[in-house]
């Protein structure tokens, strides 16, 4: 049986933490750069992070039906931080986490997973059968790789072309 506890990426980003944050944050915007993620949105009148604020994901694997989610932000410190934390039947709970550090004239940013309530043999046969997903841990930390990677391009594109404006957002 697969196990899942944590794992995290880092990189640089030529661009500064309250663009980067700006990116992460908003979660219509996940599409982009996930190669899981079909299609976020903001519920319950929910317009932009704040922590409690819920939104629901559509996934999609290569094998599979496409599923939801529904997500609860945990932590939206502009610049810093953004967070959130998802459950699902038989698949546990991750918290999922962005963290930015200024570092030279641009970003470090770190993506993580943790697992705070273990995905269960239910949820495990679901994976690896319906959707054909044999090492769970190497495809997540292979998103992460692509994920950061896309978040860079496009931010740092922003930057070079004065999209990422210091108003934008505010590093306290």
């Amino acid at each position: 049986m697969q196990t899942l506890d944590h794992d995290h990426v880092t990189l640089h980003i030529d661009a500064p933490p309250h663009a980067v944050y700006a990116l992460v944050a908003d979660v219509t915007r996940t599409p982009e750069f996930s190669p899981e993620i079909q299609r976020c949105t903001w519920l319950g009148g929910a317009t932009g992070e704040a922590a409690g604020a819920r939104f629901e994901a559509v996934n999609k694997v290569r094998r599979g039906p496409a599923w939801k989610n529904r997500s609860v932000v945990t932590a939206a410190q502009p610049g810093r931080e953004f967070a959130f934390s998802r459950t699902e039947k038989f698949s546990g709970t991750l918290v999922w986490r962005y963290q930015l550090q200024p570092e030279g004239n641009g970003t470090r940013l770190t993506e993580s997973y943790e697992v705070t309530q273990p995905i269960s043999r239910l949820g495990w046969f679901i994976i690896g059968r319906l959707y054909g997903c044999r090492d769970r841990r190497a495809e997540l930390r292979a998103g992460m790789q692509q994920t950061a990677m896309r978040i860079r391009e496009t931010a740092e594109r922003d930057a070079k072309s004065g999209r990422a404006s210091p108003d934008t957002a505010t590093t306290p």
